[in-house]
């Protein structure tokens, strides 16, 4: 469930081979002792041209090409879009490469965002680079499985009768049978490893030695997996939000399911706390009990014709990415069941849950990642006997994310084995990782920095937002800027923020502040 759908202000886990050692779906992959990867065939300067934007005034863009198989690095050739902010220092620590996860999210926006939230003398020393990897956004060719695919009014998400089982199932394999019959030529070769293997393309474009890597959620993976087979072509290695390596992708989906229950729970906690405002009750048993009747009345009676069951998991399950989504989620949910108006919640679906027309890129290529990465069962009776077991302790969302990753079982293209990541060759990486995180659970930091050795965790203790630097903690966002600064990071711990206040529609806080704008990017499941 990381991968940016929803619609937002957003501009924002299908391995390839790397070599011999990683051909073949369950081939492993090499050790760090193994031999490198070949070389990047040597490549031209990259054509960088203005394309500033009123916010971000010095944006460059440019496109790189890259081989569709890097094993046949002569064959058919793809683009990447790229986006710049270029180095103001008078000595430069080379590019720093930013990513906001998905799999599927659009990279290019990223670069103004985070060189302008860092301190300029930092920012300054480096060319912040942004890019759509391939099958994304910009990046031709664009994959779009099946347009619509998440049109309202879907079947409820929980199969609570075979018809409604049979109908989800339907639609999952109409949606992976549409990928194999418009990009069969591509699927093979959409995954992480192969997204690596064109980040050191990138780099031998840049004409850099060494390049350092932001990545947010999913892209912590991917900037593990370019450490794991380019340990020393990195130089910084900053990875917010972690994605738990040992669990790529099916475990990592359940683990999932039951954090962001919880972090569901801690939103209708707030809501009791503020009952003054919302008069949905004190108690957050209570408040449970009436947001589950909401959906229960919503799977016979969809408000506006459009928000069913389905759709109202879609429209919360932003809450659990962003706490500053908060009020406005209160404010949907107290004006249907207190106030018997639906249209707030229509709004709400509209802001937070309903696809935009781009949308189905981001998708098509987070499940083409996902289901090519690692293996996923396709014993359709493993996924109902799981599903119903984790249903049983965390409801909100765990048949949701399901459906979300079930087109994984009817994939037409044969999954690879994920590597390890595994690494004892980097300089010190920095990780930072919210208690509470949803997305990403905390676990997956844990594991991560056991793998990196070396390598530094500053811990949001209590936070439970996904993407938690340069989103407005100060502890946090110093704790980066001293590592991009010397490379020099230590365990630390920074309390979380405070939780919003509520407000209402007309004085919420503004896209361009903090948190907001960092959600804004990184995007929803990503």
């Amino acid at each position: 469930m990381l991968h940016p759908l929803k619609k937002r202000a957003a501009v924002l886990l299908a391995i390839s081979t790397v070599a011999a050692a990683l051909a073949g779906p369950v081939t492993a992959a090499p050790a760090a002792s193994a031999a490198p990867p070949a070389p990047a065939p040597k490549q031209a300067p990259l054509r960088w041209t203005g394309c500033a934007t009123p916010r971000y005034t010095t944006l460059q863009c440019a496109s790189l090409k890259v081989p569709l198989d890097h094993d046949r690095p002569g064959g058919r050739q793809i683009t990447l879009a790229l986006t710049r902010v270029p180095h103001t220092a008078a000595t430069s620590q080379g590019p720093l490469l930013v990513n906001p996860g998905g799999p599927g999210g659009s990279g290019r926006s990223l670069a103004g965002f985070v060189a302008s939230a860092l301190p300029k003398d930092v920012a300054g020393q480096y060319d912040v680079i942004g890019f759509d990897p391939r099958g994304v956004g910009k990046s031709e060719p664009a994959l779009d499985c099946a347009p619509g695919h998440f049109a309202p009014v879907r079947p409820d998400s929980v199969p609570v009768d075979e018809a409604t089982e049979q109908a989800n199932l339907d639609r999952v394999r109409s949606f992976a049978e549409s990928c194999g019959s418009k990009h069969a030529d591509v699927l093979p070769h959409i995954g992480t490893v192969s997204a690596a293997r064109d980040i050191e393309v990138l780099r031998a474009a840049l004409g850099a030695e060494r390049i350092s890597y932001f990545g947010y959620s999913y892209g912590t993976y991917l900037g593990a997996v370019y450490a794991k087979l380019h340990p020393g072509r990195v130089h910084r290695l900053v990875l917010d939000s972690v994605v738990d390596p040992n669990g790529v992708w099916y475990e990592d989906n359940l683990a999932q399911d039951k954090a962001f229950d919880a972090r569901h729970k801690a939103f209708l906690a707030w809501v009791a706390e503020h009952d003054a405002t919302y008069g949905l009750g004190t108690d957050p048993e209570v408040v449970e009990e009436r947001w589950y009747a909401m959906r229960d009345a919503l799977r016979t009676t969809p408000a506006g014709g459009k928000v069913g069951a389905a759709e109202l998991e879609d429209t919360f399950m932003p809450g659990g990415y962003y706490n500053g989504y908060w009020p406005s989620l209160a404010e949907a949910f107290a004006a249907y069941a207190v106030a018997k108006d639906p249209k707030p919640l229509v709004a709400a679906y509209e802001r937070f849950g309903a696809v935009e027309p781009s949308a189905g890129n981001g998708y098509s290529v987070y499940t083409a990642v996902q289901c090519r990465d690692s293996a996923w069962p396709k014993d359709w009776n493993q996924w109902r006997a799981d599903m119903w077991s984790t249903h049983a302790a965390a409801p909100f969302m765990t048949w949701n994310n399901a459906w979300y990753n079930a087109p994984c079982a009817f994939w037409p293209a044969e999954p690879l084995q994920a590597p390890d990541v595994t690494n004892a060759d980097l300089p010190p990486a920095l990780l930072l990782q919210a208690t509470e995180d949803a997305a990403t659970p905390f676990q997956g930091a844990l594991s991560m920095q056991d793998k990196l050795k070396g390598s530094a965790l500053v811990v949001e203790e209590g936070g439970g937002n996904h993407g938690i630097a340069l989103s407005g903690n100060k502890c946090l966002d110093e704790k980066v800027a001293a590592y991009l600064r010397t490379g020099q990071a230590a365990d630390a711990t920074c309390a979380a923020q405070a939780p919003p206040k509520p407000t209402t529609a007309t004085r919420a806080v503004p896209s361009s502040a903090g948190g907001a704008a960092l959600h804004g990017l990184l995007g929803f499941r990503g």
